[in-house]
């Protein structure tokens, strides 16, 4: 069982702390989602099932972070904030237990909707499916049935997750999406051998995460006396100004998956495997995403919030200028490693089984293209919370209407001259846009300013990223040795560049007179 990990925010140090409990338990989710996806890929590799069930994945995995982890999220953690910095506990209780109510209503009626209307779903978001490949099309309805309801189970998850973030309660969580990973992992394994088209077990396997995610959460909600009672009430002052924050915030936020549903439509339209290609290659340049970028938003959403209530306006400064700060450190390092390592990587998870050598070719393109927007990915994750956390989703709305026009434009531009890859690298391209535009936005308002230092890191940062590119282009073998290597020699040789590159990235930034102390906030 997660112990719980309560934070003192009143030290330093406690952001540091707190970003390293939700980092650690991340990577954890992360290491076993990269094992998902070698056993998925082992299976079935880039094949149409494939192909088809990753559509069916991601249509409720997309709404999930508009509902659940995107706009819900930061719309809902600065008005419980508010009310717990304050309110009486008895009215955040009433709060959480009408939100919970009215929530839920939604996502049932919704989840309704959409069994029923999943081949209208599926034509939307896979439209190539539907006009050039009936099966892959009727596949990837079918199961969308199964796996829609997972988007009203893992949002309600997700609104635990919220209370429990709110409370300084990080690791539970962040652990929680490990038990997705395992339920997924038992399904292709245990039960694909018992279906007629055994990639139906992974759309089962979706399901049951949803329901096992939701249940773990519900203890710790109980032990701080918040587990919610539901009781819609759409008239309540607080649950209003949920509902007012979230819908622009449904654009303002979650604009990076946005673009990655775009790419996934398009996509749809090019030769089979484009789907998988770039699925693989988004889920590496997640891991670095999601372990530090998400970890350091989900830790300083709830401070700046409560900073913000607190009218604390140069604590506010500093928090965001930390947040910035540590996304760079290691942000840069992460970006380069996916760059000049992408086709080791991509061999060395998931060049098993069904998985092809010319898979691994083209998915290494499209995580390059992402590689390199992964430092604009997870500064956006840190910049929003900016606005959001003062209860602004005016200004991020307008700023993710520009990025993904932007987005679109590039997409129509790149496609035919890179097809899946300029997908790709349309979608990093905008996502600087976005960044930019979010920055600019905060300087002009004043609750972002630079603190001193900033020359200084940005020479440390230089020298350290160009140190660790020459070792790993150095000490990393040809493409074709990697593919004549096994599990073993291939992990052996990966984890070894791993430690030195990091080793050394973190060596120079000590000769350079980086310290502990510096990387607090």
């Amino acid at each position: 069982m997660v112990a719980e990990t309560k934070v003192q925010t009143g030290k330093g140090s406690s952001l540091l702390r707190s970003s390293g409990v939700v980092g650690l338990m991340t990577l954890l989710s992360r290491v076993l989602g990269l094992v998902r996806d070698v056993v998925v890929a082992s299976y079935f590799g880039a094949s149409g099932s494939a192909d088809a069930f990753f559509v069916a994945f991601k249509i409720p995995n997309f709404l999930r972070r508009l509902f659940a982890e995107g706009a819900f999220s930061q719309a809902f953690v600065p008005v419980l904030s508010e009310y717990r910095t304050q309110r009486s506990l008895f009215d955040v209780q009433q709060l959480v237990n009408r939100v919970a109510g009215s929530l839920g209503s939604v996502l049932i009626s919704l989840t309704l909707l959409a069994v029923v209307a999943a081949p209208v779903l599926t034509a939307l978001f896979a439209p190539g499916f539907y006009l050039h490949d009936s099966e892959r099309y009727e596949l990837a309805s079918e199961m969308l049935r199964i796996t829609f309801p997972y988007l009203a189970l893992i949002s309600l998850t997700a609104f635990a997750g919220a209370i429990l973030n709110s409370y300084e309660r990080f690791a539970v969580p962040a652990f929680t999406p490990v038990l997705l990973n395992v339920c997924l992992i038992g399904a292709a394994v245990w039960l694909s051998p018992w279906f007629e088209e055994p990639i139906f077990a992974l759309a089962w396997g979706v399901l049951a995460a949803g329901f096992v995610q939701l249940m773990f959460q519900l203890p710790f909600l109980w032990r701080i006396r918040l587990l919610p009672v539901p009781r819609p009430d759409f008239g309540d002052p607080g649950v209003r100004q949920i509902l007012k924050l979230m819908l622009p915030a449904l654009f303002g936020v979650s604009v990076a998956q946005v673009n990655l549903l775009l790419d996934t439509v398009l996509a749809s339209f090019l030769q089979t495997g484009s789907v998988s290609w770039l699925y693989y290659s988004d889920r590496l340049s997640e891991l670095p995403l999601g372990v530090f970028g998400i970890a350091i938003a989900t830790v300083i959403l709830p401070s700046l919030s409560r900073k913000h209530a607190a009218k604390s306006a140069e604590q506010f400064a500093h928090t965001l200028d930390w947040a910035v700060r540590m996304v760079l450190l290691i942000g840069l390092p992460a970006a380069l490693a996916l760059v000049l390592l992408a086709e080791p990587l991509l061999i060395t998870l998931f060049h098993y089984g069904a998985l092809t050598e010319r898979d691994v070719a083209m998915a290494a393109g499209s995580l390059r293209a992402y590689g390199f927007g992964l430092l604009a990915f997870m500064l956006i994750k840190v910049l929003a919370p900016g606005f959001f956390s003062r209860q602004d989703t005016k200004t991020p709305v307008k700023i993710a209407v520009i990025a993904m026009t932007a987005n679109m434009v590039m997409n129509l531009v790149l496609i035919w001259p890179l097809a899946h890859v300029g997908l790709a690298l349309a979608t990093s391209l905008s996502a600087f846009l976005n960044a930019g535009l979010l920055l600019r936005g905060l300087l002009r308002d004043g609750v972002f300013r630079w603190q001193p230092g900033w020359p200084l890191l940005l020479l440390r940062l230089l020298a350290a990223n160009l140190v660790m590119a020459a070792l790993l282009l150095y000490l990393s073998p040809a493409v074709e040795q990697w593919l004549g290597w096994g599990l073993y020699q291939r992990a052996w040789q990966m984890g070894l560049l791993v430690v030195l590159g990091a080793g050394l990235y973190g060596a120079v930034l000590l000769l350079c007179g980086l310290r502990l102390r510096h990387l607090r906030a």
